[in-house]
């Protein structure tokens, strides 16, 4: 049985684990670990990776397919030591129920008033707050993919009055489509943002997108922090136009001691992990993608560099 050498490479994923999930669906895999397991580079035909550094890719000179260990591809589209080889994103149902819920939390958290109760809390205080009903909470999401689109119908399905903004018009039961980005800003008293890091989303709310909200909304970023402009977002919470945020992604991660984030009340920081992939569920679509691209065939979930998903 011919050999396949597969490189891993992520600060966030568990090496052991993959290579398990990967040898039980792919088992003449030859799994090599960076940085120190690599081996000969230049017999390594696929890469599963999360954030590699610059020129990791420069000796693979058989590289055949790269697999990204996540949901966005911002760090792999326009590098200079990428060949043009297919990428691969993961479709793993369990990174859909992970954010699913992640999104459900932290609208929940807001539209039944969560917060003022966790404050209520601290100070010993008894405040009641008459709960209003889901379909009056207006909810806008922004990016309707392959995380966006389930975490927009789990919403829409509990009864919240649900918006949805994406490139490309979306028919999800229960939820209203809308094309323009202002009118989904201007309707929306709790945000979620759950769009992949392109040159066109990032820096997509800054502060005139910021403004166009209901003085007092709530957003919701899980998807990268470059989509918000934090100095926009900073001076929105300071000054209550956003009036609580959740945040899961950052410009720089692992948040910096002494960010002005950590110091907020009105900011709840969740260290990116509201989306992870499970290796279990995700191991038999990256060794099919893998055979694929062997014989020649694209892969699996292939990625359209030029839209960066």
């Amino acid at each position: 049985m011919s050999r396949i050498a597969v490189a891993f490479h992520s600060g966030a994923d568990d090496p052991v684990a993959w290579g398990a999930a990967l040898r039980a669906a792919l088992p003449e895999l030859d799994w090599r670990v960076s940085p120190d397991g690599l081996g000969d580079p230049a017999a390594i035909q696929a890469a599963m990776v999360w954030k590699p550094p610059p020129g990791f890719f420069a000796p693979m000179t058989n590289l055949r397919l790269v697999v990204n260990l996540g949901a966005g591809v911002d760090s792999l589209v326009g590098r200079d030591d990428l060949p043009a080889v297919p990428i691969a994103r993961l479709n793993d149902q369990g990174m859909v129920q992970l954010m699913t819920s992640y999104v459900v939390f932290a609208v929940t958290r807001y539209a039944r008033d969560i917060h003022h109760f966790e404050r209520a809390q601290r100070r010993g205080a008894w405040e009641y707050r008459h709960p209003r009903a889901l379909s009056e909470v207006r909810v806008g999401v922004l990016g309707l993919g392959e995380l966006g689109g389930p975490a927009a119908a789990a919403l829409a399905g509990m009864g919240y009055a649900v918006t949805g903004w994406s490139r490309s018009p979306k028919a999800i039961p229960g939820m209203r489509w809308e094309g323009s980005l202002d009118a989904v800003l201007a309707g929306s008293e709790i945000l979620v943002a759950l769009v992949p890091l392109t040159p066109a989303t990032r820096g997509l709310l800054g502060a005139r997108e910021l403004a166009l909200l209901p003085q007092g909304a709530k957003l919701i970023n899980a998807c990268r922090g470059a989509v918000v402009q934090e100095a926009a977002l900073l001076a929105a919470l300071r000054s209550g136009r956003v009036a609580e945020a959740t945040l899961d992604v950052f410009d720089t991660e692992p948040l910096p001691t002494g960010h002005p984030f950590w110091a907020m009340e009105n900011v709840l920081i969740t260290p990116h992990l509201a989306s992870i992939t499970v290796p279990e569920s995700a191991a038999q679509d990256v060794a099919e993608s893998i055979r694929r691209v062997l014989r020649g065939e694209p892969p699996l979930h292939a990625v359209d560099a030029t839209r960066g998903y």
